[in-house]
């Protein structure tokens, strides 16, 4: 038997959305490399986005390694070392990008197969589950990153200046040799 397969939206059907967010306080969100949140919308078909078919397809893909199953932080954070791709494999939620302050922010309600990817130094926090099946993601980071957690407080200048020199992705950690990450 071998691992659950996940069914993806074609490309040529597959809506998303694309946020630019403004620095607001200590997170800079996406003004230093300029790379927009991206929201797949259903990019993998609900009957076939369990947290185990999420997983086989992105190592399979092999641009990201999936690291842990969990909902989002309910405190604003963001990330200095790597851009995280975040799979929707249970129920629903909104979540917060940019800092819940920042009148340039992002609300955004996700549900069961889709896709955010957060590009570094993009401020996001769980603002609520939705309905009652508990809310679970696949969390990924481009191969060989490791993540760190920054609050955009004061003493983390030297981590954010770091964002700068991250690479960004040269295959799509969803869809390959084409989808939305290249085409930024």
């Amino acid at each position: 038997m071998g691992s659950p397969k996940a069914n993806l939206t074609p490309l040529s059907s597959l809506r998303v959305s694309k946020h630019q967010i403004p620095v607001h306080h200590r997170i800079p969100n996406t003004s230093i490399q300029h790379k927009p949140l991206l929201h797949y919308h259903a990019a993998f078909a609900r009957e076939s986005s369990s947290a185990s078919a999420i997983e086989s397809h992105l190592a399979a893909v092999g641009v990201v390694d999936p690291q842990w199953r969990y909902t989002m932080y309910s405190t604003t954070h963001f990330h200095s070392t790597t851009h995280e791709l975040l799979c929707i494999a249970r129920g629903g939620a909104r979540l917060c990008f940019g800092g819940e302050d920042n009148p340039g922010r992002v609300e955004a309600s996700v549900s069961r197969g889709d896709v955010i990817l957060v590009p570094a130094g993009v401020g996001h926090r769980l603002l609520e589950e939705e309905g009652h099946e508990g809310f679970e993601m696949v969390g990924s980071y481009p191969k060989g990153c490791s993540w760190d957690m920054c609050y955009g407080k004061e003493g983390e200048e030297a981590k954010v200046e770091g964002i700068n020199r991250l690479a960004w992705f040269e295959k799509d950690p969803v869809y390959g040799e084409e989808g939305p990450a290249l085409d930024v």
